[in-house]
């Protein structure tokens, strides 16, 4: 009895202090593991998560992983249940509101992680390229965005067609994006000519080409980020 209870304190400070440190820095800090042992405590009382996050961690390669993956491959991680697998969908299906609502009609576009998230909804996961154009307004906001799916080719991102639906659409400035189905997000050869091809045309028009954006189901390349527009 002494044991038992000795291990259910050190559980239940192990988590308090886990939950601490949240409140404090958000995931800050935190090691994939350590996020998706946080996330399995919320559906797992009186038990320790830390090995099963582990698990799900080292099987899935980090937290993108384990959240996409099926329920059925979650419960195939020793511990990790039901209630937990669909603990662990909810949250993922939460992430996927809270992306398409926060970056939506009239949304202002300031964080390239929320960014991300829309586009990654939007293309990441297709087997086909794709093309997006957003439209943005004079406060940067979203006005509309275009999705082209099929192979990239030179009439989807000629910039004839590209700024032609911008100037319709009395876009300020757009950001450009597609997928690269290998899951390497890295610009080729093409990617960056095609880019300084539109940011030109855009200059000539008046139209600022505020990013170009490569994403994967799991990563992006953001040439504003890197500094390479």
């Amino acid at each position: 009895m002494e044991d038992q209870s000795s291990q259910k304190y050190k559980n239940a400070g192990h988590r308090k202090r886990l939950r601490d440190r949240f409140l404090k820095t958000g995931f800050d800090g935190f090691a994939d593991y350590e996020i998706i042992e946080l996330l399995l405590s919320l559906n797992t009382p009186r038990r320790d998560c830390k090995s099963m996050a582990k698990e799900a961690i080292k099987k899935y390669k980090n937290v993108v992983g384990v959240l996409d993956a099926s329920i059925d491959e979650l419960m195939e991680i020793p511990g990790i249940g039901p209630a937990n697998a669909i603990g662990v969908k909810i949250f993922q299906n939460i992430l996927k509101i809270y992306a398409k609502t926060k970056i939506n009609v009239k949304k202002k576009i300031d964080d390239p992680q929320i960014l991300f998230e829309f586009l990654r909804e939007k293309i990441g996961k297709e087997k086909k390229e794709c093309f997006v154009i957003l439209f943005l307004d004079t406060r940067n906001n979203l006005v509309d965005h275009d999705v082209s799916i099929g192979s990239l080719n030179a009439s989807i991102v000629h910039p004839r067609e590209v700024f032609k639906k911008a100037v319709l659409k009395n876009a300020a400035s757009v950001l450009i994006a597609h997928n690269h189905p290998s899951g390497d997000p890295t610009p080729s050869e093409e990617d960056i000519a095609t880019t300084k091809r539109l940011i030109e045309a855009g200059k000539i028009l008046g139209i600022l080409v505020q990013d170009h954006m490569i994403v994967t189901a799991n990563n992006y390349y953001s040439f504003a980020e890197k500094n390479t527009l």
